[in-house]
């Protein structure tokens, strides 16, 4: 069975040239368009329905820098996931502990600065933990690269209660 890189003819690695993996995309979603197979039997029609799914996920896991993080560790045998892979560097769980107290303070206090600045942070060090992520699986330091895998799932998972808070009272419940 092919790799979602394989899949869309793309080397395997974190940097994912995009116009090459749409164009790929393109061409695979024609090639199994609904619309071709009217005719055929209900066994090439289930088939090429197959086909457009297994399609679509590895498109969206490309596309999406964790999802394609979480891959790349994966088929390298690291499950990030895991439960039993908790280790994560203390000055990181550091600063998500004091990055929780501030987003609470300024959730209670309704300081949108305070969240303004807080997010800032987050991404700035979501772009670092993403290089970081290229180097360590372009290197194939796949246990680095979960590590910096599971600090990427904080950030991203962080973001989204930052932009809950921000949205307003109403959308914490």
């Amino acid at each position: 069975m092919q790799n979602h890189f394989e899949l869309f003819g793309l080397p395997v690695q974190f940097a994912v040239d995009r116009t090459m993996l749409d164009e790929a995309y393109r061409k695979i979603q024609h090639l199994v368009h609904p619309d071709r197979f009217v005719t055929a039997t209900e066994t090439e029609k289930r088939a090429a329905m197959q086909w457009a799914a297994t399609a679509n996920d590895a498109y969206k896991t490309l596309r999406d820098p964790l999802r394609r993080a979480i891959y790349l560790c994966e088929i390298n045998g690291y499950n990030v996931r895991k439960e039993t892979h908790v280790s994560m560097d203390p000055d990181f769980l550091m600063q998500q502990m004091q990055w929780r107290e501030t987003l609470e303070e300024a959730r209670d206090s309704g300081d949108r600065h305070v969240l303004h600045a807080l997010d800032e942070q987050r991404r700035q060090s979501r772009e670092e933990c993403l290089q970081c992520l290229e180097t360590f699986l372009n290197q194939h330091q796949f246990e680095q690269a979960a590590r910096e895998t599971r600090k990427l799932m904080f950030l991203e998972k962080f973001g989204e209660e930052i932009s809950r808070f921000a949205d307003g009272p109403d959308s914490t419940n």
